[in-house]
């Protein structure tokens, strides 16, 4: 299996520098008129896919074994600094959202490593068999989702209630479990989205959306649309794009693949899809391949967030659902993602290195 962790992290690295390249042609506008340097983004990324390759490779020498132990205090860490948030003097509140925590120099986002965290805690509790747990286990995802939730942040809670119920599958349960949590979540996303007016009058612009009128549709979501309508099959060019000069919200951020598309047209966004597509695959044979269950749900639970949250990503931006505020990882700018996402890929790395793996 280190042949395939050789291509997982070559195909990370491939990723994130085709991040930085999209990012330098989405922001230089907005980082100049923003911050005065237009390069800002660019550096700042450029930074945080080096600090995170050297993450990723010094994570991968340590025995994947090692997190079943400890598991718990890595999860109480996490929930330590989801409650911080709040906190005036640690916490830090942008755009009307408490999801940051004051690192001195940088920002932590929390919600970013409950990703990993809870994963590698399910990954030890559900490794060993145990009946009658899935009360236990709704009462832990509760807690975690609420936390993320208030921050606001819900396109993150369904990430990681989504890859979460997932890990769950993967360890054996019925088919009943899975339903009954499935209704859960369901009745959980609509409840969320009505009681909160911002949320509601996403969902309301993603209903009214049509492609013969556009009238009643979002500004964001119009964009968005005009974007992906520009670039056609081949692209307006690197460079020449339009939507990048302060028309599209969050260019940089959530919206960066509408660039992105704009400028490499249906081609280019094929061509970065099928990269996607192939770390997912790279990262599932892993995890079909190791025998012991913590690794197996360790190395599925790791690929299955990386998967969800692209998926949301690009999901919101073909307008397949409403916009939700999640990053493209390797892709969006953003520290604590680009560096949870290596820390993930180190992991993977090592369970390619020394898992015991199946003859099949």
């Amino acid at each position: 299996m280190k042949s395939l962790g050789f291509f997982l992290f070559a195909t990370s690295l491939l990723l994130s520098f085709v991040g930085v390249f999209i990012l330098f042609e989405s922001s230089t506008y907005n980082s100049l008129l923003q911050i005065g340097d237009k390069y800002y983004f660019v550096k700042f990324q450029a930074l945080w896919v080096v600090v995170g390759s050297i993450v990723a490779l010094i994570v991968s020498r340590i025995p994947y074994k090692k997190y079943y132990d400890l598991a718990l205090p890595i999860l109480l860490v996490t929930i330590v600094l989801l409650v911080a948030v709040f906190f005036p003097g640690i916490g830090v509140k942008l755009k009307g959202a408490h999801r940051w925590v004051n690192g001195g120099f940088f920002l932590i986002q929390p919600s970013e490593l409950l990703k990993i965290s809870l994963t590698i805690y399910l990954a030890a509790w559900l490794s060993v068999k145990e009946k009658g747990r899935i009360f236990a286990f709704l009462l832990l995802l509760g807690l975690n989702i609420f936390l993320v939730i208030v921050e606001p942040d819900m396109g993150t809670a369904f990430i990681i209630a989504a890859s979460a119920t997932l890990v769950y599958f993967l360890s054996g349960v019925s088919v009943k479990e899975m339903v009954l949590i499935g209704l859960l979540l369901v009745v959980g996303i609509f409840t969320l989205i009505k009681i909160e007016p911002y949320r509601l009058a996403r969902l309301t612009a993603f209903q009214s959306f049509d492609k013969k009128d556009l009238s009643s549709t979002s500004y964001h979501v119009k964009q968005v649309l005009i974007a992906l309508g520009s670039g056609g099959a081949a692209g307006v060019g690197f460079g020449q794009s339009i939507q990048k000069y302060a028309y599209l919200p969050e260019s940089t951020t959530d919206s960066i693949f509408a660039i992105y598309s704009e400028e490499s047209g249906f081609v280019g966004s094929t061509i970065l899809i099928c990269m996607f597509l192939t770390l997912f695959l790279i990262g599932f044979l892993i995890s079909a391949k190791t025998t012991d269950m913590f690794g197996k749900l360790l190395s599925g639970g790791i690929i299955i967030f990386i998967a969800i949250q692209t998926f949301v990503n690009l999901a919101s931006q073909v307008v397949l659902i409403p916009l939700t505020g999640v990053p493209l990882p390797f892709i969006s700018y953003g520290g604590s993602s680009i560096i949870i996402n290596f820390i993930a890929i180190g992991i993977l790395l090592n369970i390619a290195q020394k898992a015991k793996i199946s003859k099949r």
